[in-house]
């Protein structure tokens, strides 16, 4: 089992950042990707970002490309969610989650390892 914890959330007004963890523990894998979500109220969890563990490779959702950027630290094991120039539409509970395998995966439903969420308000 992997168990993710992510953090870092919090209250910020609009055009400011924040900077999103995710730690990974129990059996970890050398080769994973790890995702980032989003969910608002009413509303369906949204792919945000996603970053292949070994090579970096990364890939963004629209909405957030040029904005945010995903990381990892492999010595850590954790992963980042840099947001810039947040918008109130980014408002929402943010999720990492994790895949035993390489490769980018947009479905919420590829990855079996979930953070338990942390809160982003964005406030105009």
């Amino acid at each position: 089992q992997v168990q993710l914890v992510d953090s870092g959330g919090g209250l910020v007004q609009a055009g400011g950042s924040l900077r999103l963890s995710c730690a990974a523990s129990g059996r970890t894998f050398s080769t994973y990707a790890m995702g980032w979500f989003r969910q608002a109220p009413g509303k369906e969890r949204e792919f945000v970002a996603a970053i292949t563990w070994s090579a970096g490779i990364t890939f963004y959702g629209d909405s957030v490309k040029g904005r945010f950027t995903i990381s990892r630290d492999k010595s850590k094991k954790t992963g980042y969610l840099q947001m810039n120039s947040l918008k109130p539409d980014d408002t929402a509970v943010y999720y990492c989650a994790a895949k035993d395998s390489v490769g980018i995966y947009r479905s919420r439903y590829e990855y079996p390892y979930w953070g338990q969420g942390t809160q982003v308000t964005v406030s105009s």
